[in-house]
């Protein structure tokens, strides 16, 4: 006999079998927004040193700029 005709025959295994069902299933959910809060995490931090590299190559192309346009100036 297949647990489902047996489930169909006993409503209390039916219970109990769903109960177990849906303890897997908070465990496994839980476990997913573990991993889920700790990728935001990764992300963030990620998104974070992304933009202090950005500002860093800004003032860097401008400082080139500024240099390049004295140099020019002093020439002239």
């Amino acid at each position: 006999m297949s647990t489902k005709e047996i489930e169909k025959d006993n409503l209390n295994l039916h219970v109990e079998l769903c109960a177990q069902r849906y303890e897997n299933l908070e465990k496994r959910l839980t476990s997913i927004e573990t991993k889920v809060s700790s990728l935001a995490e990764t992300i963030q931090s990620s998104q974070n040193s992304m933009t202090k590299v950005m500002i860093g190559t800004a003032g860097t192309v401008v400082a080139g700029v500024i240099s390049t346009v004295v140099v020019l100036l002093t020439k002239f």
